[in-house]
Order: C-alpha cells, then sequence, then structure tokens
C-alpha cells in the first residue's frame, strides 16, 4: 500500500528566468546543483533519466513551457509509489526570479511523518544549492561527485569523526570563512554557505572551484560535491572518506 504526499517551497533567486530555466531543464544544468548527472529529452513525453555508478532512474516530463514551467513524472513502483516534480517559473524586476517548486506523489505505507521531514531538509539544501550556482557559478557545466561512506560511517559519532577528517571544529555557522584540509586533496578554502540552525549533519561549503556539500543526516555518511573546475577527483574523495572511517 501506499500514500499521498506534498512538499512546497518558494526561493527567490538572483538570475533571470532563462538562467533558471537552463538550471533545472538540462542535463549539464541539473547536474550542477542536484544529483548528476541527467540527461534531458525536451518535451512534452520526453524522458529525463538520473545516473549514479549502478543506478539509475527516469520520468517523463509533463510539462514543458520554457522558461516558465516545467513538470515531471516519475515511473510508478511495484507498491505504488511514485514521485513528481514541478517548477513554476516567474521573472522579477533587476533580473531576479521567483522560483515555485512542489514535489508530490504517493510513498510506501512504511513511510512515517519522518519522510516529509527528511525530504524538506533535503530540498531546502538543494534549492538554496541551486541559488549559490546561479549566484556564483552559472553558466558553467559541473561535475557532481557523489561518494558513499563505507558502514563503518554509521554511529553515533561520524559527524565529529568526518569534522575531523576534514580539519575542522564545531560550532560552525553559516557565513564562518572555513579551511578544509581533507588527507590526500588540495586544502578548500571558502565560505560555510549551508550549516542550519539546530540540524548537525549538513555541512555546505563555497569554495573557489565548487561548491562542496557533507551529509550525516541520516543512517550513513557521504558527500555530493558539485565542481567547477577539473574532474572533481572522485577517486580521491572515496578514498579520503575510507580512510576516515578505516
Amino acid at each position: 500500500m501506499s500514500k499521498e504526499f506534498e512538499l512546497r517551497k518558494e526561493v527567490s533567486l538572483e538570475a533571470t528566468p532563462e538562467q533558471v530555466w537552463d538550471a533545472i531543464a538540462t542535463g549539464p544544468g541539473i547536474s550542477s546543483w542536484f544529483m548528476g548527472p541527467h540527461t534531458v529529452d525536451p518535451a512534452v513525453g520526453g524522458r529525463m533519466t538520473l545516473t549514479i555508478g549502478d543506478f539509475s532512474e527516469s520520468a517523463t516530463i509533463t510539462a514543458w513551457d520554457p522558461p516558465k514551467h516545467l513538470a515531471y513524472r516519475g515511473d510508478t513502483a511495484e507498491d505504488g509509489s511514485f514521485h513528481a516534480m514541478e517548477y513554476l517559473v516567474e521573472g522579477r524586476d533587476q533580473g531576479s526570479t521567483v522560483l515555485r517548486f512542489v514535489h508530490n506523489g504517493m510513498i510506501s505505507d512504511d513511510w512515517g511523518d519522518e519522510y516529509l521531514a527528511q525530504s524538506s531538509h533535503g530540498w531546502d539544501m538543494y534549492l538554496h544549492t541551486l541559488g549559490q550556482y546561479l549566484q556564483h557559478f552559472t553558466g558553467l557545466p559541473g561535475t557532481y561527485v557523489h561518494v558513499q561512506g563505507p558502514p563503518a560511517a554509521e554511529g553515533a559519532d561520524a559527524w565529529s569523526l568526518l569534522l575531523d577528517g576534514l580539519g575542522v571544529t564545531e560550532p560552525i555557522n553559516e557565513g564562518d570563512t572555513i579551511r578544509l584540509t581533507p588527507a590526500g586533496l588540495a586544502p578548500i578554502e571558502g565560505v560555510v554557505d549551508w550549516s542550519p540552525p539546530g540540524f548537525r549533519g549538513f555541512l555546505g561549503v563555497r569554495g573557489a572551484e565548487g561548491l562542496y556539500r557533507f551529509h550525516g543526516g541520516g543512517p550513513s555518511i557521504g558527500i555530493g560535491h558539485h565542481v567547477f573546475a577539473g574532474s572533481g577527483d572522485a577517486a580521491a574523495w572515496e578514498k579520503w572518506i575510507n580512510g576516515v572511517f578505516s
């Protein structure tokens, strides 16, 4: 069995509607702030596909009206669950844009109220990352670097271990200047752009070459960076996170 859910978000973005559209409706754009890589067949009925390693999922585009309206619906699972996304883009004065976002569908009865809470936190982070991309890296193709920590990363002190591995200590506040020193990688100097008060387990850093994201708010630790110079060095990040929890 499955049950309905719906999330609604609204954000103001320092970008034109056309720039926002490129970020939400093209493969390179989506991969620069959300998970990736994506491919997009740009038309109603076209397919949008996300591939991460051996994992792949697709959706069918149900609304395509550049640069105003995009919607797509994921394939329905055997238990009846599915996810649908909708973006409404409205231009404002001085080249800014309001983006209204809806995520709805059906989820398994195994999920309780925690699904909406976790998804809401996740979308807050992704939509914030979209704003950072549009403000600081718009138009640049990003490489999505995704690495999941090993099973040893699960545990009450995992987040502290990850921060130790980055060479930083708490408290960490948005707007702080920060220097990350992960072993085997070049130091990263930047600004903390995402560290929600009262929600330990997320850290976002904006550096000169990318948007670096670390998460540990669930059963495992991982990273999901968007790098705009070079390859992103996923192998080095994987070696680092495995070393932190070895």
